[in-house]
């Protein structure tokens, strides 16, 4: 029983080994990238502050059509794909832009809602949306419709074998000594406080890892993301947020010649805030990406800490009718828990504690990278059989 305790460790030893050797410098990156996202939005607001606010005026806010309309004859400025406004009337309204013709994104300006007025571009967006991009996609083209959605999402799977398959190898003799699990020896050196801080330091942050994984699977494969819905979901739920989406059509292409009728914000943003009266604090407003007259609406409770805790309408641009609503209110745990997927992952849920947490965590990711790689290659050496000094060999030896 015991020499096959002894193959089975010995087993998982290499596939923790070759599992780590191969990842070990995308965990690396994946995870300091996250590290470096983890406070972005306290970030960005403080780079931001001057242009984020205005002064109020008794006169009222410009609709968000004729804002645009005076944005554009001021300056020339790419396709406007959406405004996010806010209940406060010292908030400057931001306005994003679509792809170009090369694919590539403006950066979004911050515009006085009374008049229009620029007031600037936010500082730190296009490092950030860098630093996304390689955390998610490792930059390799076609961003989530490219392969490096897949090879990050490999990268989790074998974070999830080398976690389970470390813990395996480091359970200790005495499992009830809480100092065995979580006090490093310090004292010790070369390869077993190698060892040590390998072990021990990983043990801190398994949970977190975990975390990590299990969320971070989610916006890599789509059955992960369809297997979580079915299984935390009403099926009424399930069922409409696991249909394929079709991909959406041209005019030309669904054999219709006239031109597209470019729809606005207005008469969205009109029956939006009949509907919410005072209750939100901010609301993005989406226009459709394809041909449709949909727009899709984001808001935000004056209570809500979070980014995930939101409300999401879809309103037809044209009629000003509600297709339909999805309040966070009306929720199950389940379907609160898929909502706050980003939130999980990133460690927000628990506050800014939760956020430095996930954040030194992901930091630590090389001392495991590093040490890994250490304690390998003196295993290498200690497997070497040592050659006899040369002065003691004998005749036909």
């Amino acid at each position: 029983m015991r020499e096959g305790g002894r193959a089975i460790k010995a087993a998982l030893l290499q596939v923790h080994s070759i599992a780590g050797l191969v990842l070990a410098l995308l965990f690396a990156l994946i995870a300091l990238t996250g590290a470096i996202m983890s406070f972005e939005d306290e970030i960005f607001d403080h780079l931001n502050a001057g242009i984020m606010h205005v002064a109020p005026q008794a006169a009222p806010a410009l609709m968000p059509d004729e804002l645009v309309a005076r944005l554009k004859a001021a300056q020339d400025v790419g396709k406007v794909s959406a405004v996010m406004l806010s209940s406060d009337p010292s908030a400057a309204v931001r306005v994003r832009f679509g792809r170009d013709e090369q694919g590539a994104r403006p950066t979004s300006l911050y515009v006085d809602p009374y008049d229009a007025r620029v007031l600037g571009s936010p500082r730190g967006e296009e490092f950030f949306a860098t630093v996304r991009r390689l955390h998610r996609w490792l930059l390799i083209p076609g961003d989530a419709k490219g392969w490096g959605r897949q090879i990050t999402g490999v990268a989790a799977l074998g974070l999830i074998v080398m976690l389970v398959s470390g813990l395996v190898l480091r359970w200790p003799r005495r499992a009830g000594s809480v100092k065995t699990w979580l006090k490093p020896n310090l004292s010790l050196g070369g390869r077993a406080l190698h060892r040590s801080l390998h072990a021990i330091i990983g043990t801190w942050v398994l949970p977190i890892y975990l975390v990590m994984t299990l969320t971070g699977l989610w916006y890599s494969f789509d059955w992960y993301k369809d297997g979580v819905v079915w299984l935390l979901s009403r099926p009424e739920v399930a069922a409409t947020k696991m249909q394929p989406k079709m991909p959406t059509k041209s005019p030309r292409a669904a054999g219709r010649s006239e031109p597209v009728q470019p729809i606005g914000f207005d008469q969205a943003w009109t029956t939006f805030q009949r509907e919410e009266g005072g209750h939100f604090a901010k609301a993005l407003l989406t226009l459709p990406a394809g041909p449709g007259t949909v727009i899709r609406i984001r808001s935000w409770g004056k209570e809500t800490t979070l980014d995930t805790t939101r409300d999401e309408f879809r309103v037809d641009a044209l009629s000003g009718q509600v297709v339909s609503a999805e309040r966070y209110a009306d929720k199950t745990l389940g379907e609160r828990i898929i909502a706050n997927v980003l939130d999980i992952h990133r460690g927000a849920l628990l506050g800014w504690p939760g956020k430095l947490a996930f954040m030194i965590a992901a930091a630590l990711m090389p001392l495991f990278s590093v040490t890994g790689i250490l304690l390998y290659l003196s295993r290498r050496r200690l497997r070497r059989p040592a050659r006899p000094p040369l002065g003691r060999l004998v005749p036909g030896e």
